[in-house]
């Protein structure tokens, strides 16, 4: 377990090295890029970026901080050591999606809205989440993520008919469903429920291994506006309501993991587990401030979900295993446009 988390964070090293290094060929036609860097060009295509700063997807965001307790429950599923009895300084990220900085809180295009929480550890070491507001991804392969993103950008007002993403979509039904989800604006990034669609397999002190995804949803229940209400919203009101809403009181998040059975497919982020599968609960997430650094942490972060700990390890899903490079492509592309 230790070797291939090693691994993985060499990985992902090597990935922001390789990235920064402008080591491609200028000449180079974009079919010869790795699908990584290409998914980065898409959807900085799709942004009217680049954006000099700014990450190529969930650009505009809002940094808190606070702590996580672990629950009692959480050491008999893995004994990574922000799950055993001792709190966590916690820093969180929560964001819009697409690469366009100023995009308004309540588009739908701004969905799903994404949530990044870096625990800090005793040995000054650190491990990530990062989940998104859905239960499920739209694509379950780099390649066919690349598709659809192409698909979405050849699909102007002038593209002609079938266009190419009515084509796309009728050919991938996952993606299909993705598209088709309701998009309702929360009330606070609080009120929100965020979802890890890619699975990890989480070791316990006694070598006991399972496979589950995250869950991590507001104590308190979920809200969200009514239509009008989102017609109306103003266009930072995500960003300007939480501040608000920290200043008068803590904000609590139950994270959580759900357990996958044994014909569960782990290495899909499109395929859903039902909901009567197992949920062990890890502990509480509770935000206490705004960080006052947060633009300045933000532009110079790279959240990763393989950004991990002994006692939790990665699956085989392609998804999962090529997020840090596109990750590092846009990183390294914040301080370089």
């Amino acid at each position: 377990m230790k070797t291939k988390n090693t691994l993985i964070k060499s990985f992902a090293l090597t990935a922001l090295v390789f990235s920064m290094s402008n080591v491609y060929a200028e000449d180079a036609t974009e079919s010869d890029k790795p699908v990584t860097e290409q998914i980065v060009n898409t959807l900085t295509k799709l942004s009217g970026g680049p954006h000099k700063g700014y990450r190529a997807n969930h650009a505009k965001g809002i940094v808190a901080q606070g702590e996580f307790v672990p629950a009692k429950s959480a050491a008999s599923l893995s004994s990574a050591a922000h799950l055993q009895t001792k709190a966590s300084p916690v820093t969180v990220r929560f964001s819009d999606a697409t690469g366009l900085p100023t995009i308004p809180d309540a588009d739908g295009n701004s969905f799903p809205k994404g949530i990044a929480i870096r625990f800090q550890l005793a040995d000054a070491s650190y491990t990530d989440i990062v989940s998104i507001s859905t239960n499920g991804f739209p694509a379950a392969t780099p390649e066919d993520f690349l598709g659809l993103l192409n698909a979405i950008a050849a699909s102007g007002a002038g593209a002609a008919k079938p266009t190419p993403i009515e084509q796309f979509l009728g050919s991938h039904p996952a993606a299909l469903s993705f598209v088709q989800m309701p998009k309702p604006a929360p009330v606070s990034f609080a009120t929100e429920a965020y979802y890890g669609v890619n699975a990890f397999a989480f070791t316990n002190a006694q070598g006991e291994t399972q496979y589950g995804r995250y869950r991590i949803t507001p104590i308190n229940g979920t809200e969200f506006l009514s239509k009008e209400q989102s017609t109306n919203a103003a266009p930072n009101y995500l960003v300007d309501e939480l501040p608000l809403r920290l200043s008068k009181a803590p904000a609590k998040f139950k994270i959580s993991v759900q357990l996958a059975a044994k014909d569960d497919e782990v290495n899909d982020p499109t395929v859903v587990w039902p909901e009567n599968r197992k949920l062990v609960e890890l502990g509480t997430l509770t935000l206490k401030n705004i960080d006052a650094n947060g633009v300045a942490f933000e532009k110079a972060t790279m959240f990763s979900p393989l950004n991990l700990v002994d006692g939790i390890a990665a699956s085989d899903d392609q998804i999962l295993l090529a997020r840090p490079g596109a990750y590092a492509v846009s990183f390294g592309r914040r301080f370089g446009q």
